[in-house]
């Protein structure tokens, strides 16, 4: 089972150095991908609810430069709320920028005040992020007309094409959001799982597609020497039960580089 961590980004006082030094750290240590998580404009300070304060796929342009092996993506982007054409716009440079390593972690979004304040529509953003899905793989071939609910191209050259597949990665535990992944995606990430959450989300995901996503979820540990064993645990819980990635927030970004190092020794011991 892979590693993976999702950057501290809660807090406006964090330096943009100290996000890349964190990404370079969890590639050192062997973590498989680096995430950051996304809020455009919340109704509330940024912080353990809403991440976000820097952009995140301008922001993993700048750790790809400073990166080199280790994958990059959003957990999550909220998708009905960006224009879809600059989303694949900006995923497509990413993956170039990054040789490759682009992974777009998207999501529905949860906040209704949120959508308000940037005029995106609340109601329709579950069938928006299916049509926005299937826009993204049509662009990411290089575009030509595209007939959905939402949006109509009758001519139009997308550039630069990605060089692979991004890989796309839906996340949450709502059955929408299962049905979403087991039709749409590649990746699969829940949070707040158990190991039996975890296997019976697994097990309706198998039950809805013919190809299984590789699956993930999200843990948290801010530091204790008891939590640390507690959710060391519950990694291999989770790999147990059939998780193919755990991505671990270590909490704030003072100490999170030691987190990450206890952490991955522990898991291997």
């Amino acid at each position: 089972m892979d590693l993976e961590v999702v950057l501290p980004d809660e807090s406006p006082d964090v330096a943009p150095h100290t996000v890349v030094e964190l990404a370079q750290e969890a590639e050192r240590l062997g973590y498989r991908t680096a995430y950051l998580p996304d809020h455009l404009l919340p109704p509330a300070p940024y912080g353990d609810t809403y991440g976000g304060v820097y952009e995140p796929l301008v922001t993993l342009a700048h750790v790809a430069a400073r990166t080199s092996t280790i994958r990059l993506g959003t957990s999550v982007l909220v998708l009905p709320m960006r224009n879809p054409f600059v989303v694949a716009k900006q995923v497509a440079t990413l993956e170039r920028l990054s040789g490759g390593r682009a992974v777009l972690g998207v999501g529905v979004g949860w906040d209704r005040a949120e959508f308000a304040a940037v005029g995106a529509e609340f109601a329709t953003r579950g069938a928006r992020t299916d049509e926005d899905i299937a826009l993204l793989r049509h662009l990411f071939r290089g575009g030509g007309p595209f007939h959905g609910r939402f949006h109509h191209v009758e001519r139009g050259v997308f550039a630069p094409v990605p060089t692979r597949p991004v890989p796309i990665m839906v996340g949450g535990t709502s059955e929408a959001a299962l049905r979403r992944a087991a039709a749409l995606a590649d990746e699969w990430q829940g949070v707040g799982l158990d190991a039996a959450g975890f296997a019976r989300c697994a097990a309706r995901l198998r039950a809805e597609s013919q190809r299984t996503p590789r699956l993930g979820t999200r843990l948290a540990w801010r530091g204790g020497t008891a939590e640390l064993e507690r959710t060391v645990r519950e990694a291999h819980a989770l790999a147990a039960a059939g998780a193919d990635a755990v991505a671990v927030w270590f909490g704030p970004a003072d100490g999170a580089a030691d987190r990450m190092a206890r952490f991955a020794a522990a898991f291997s011991a």
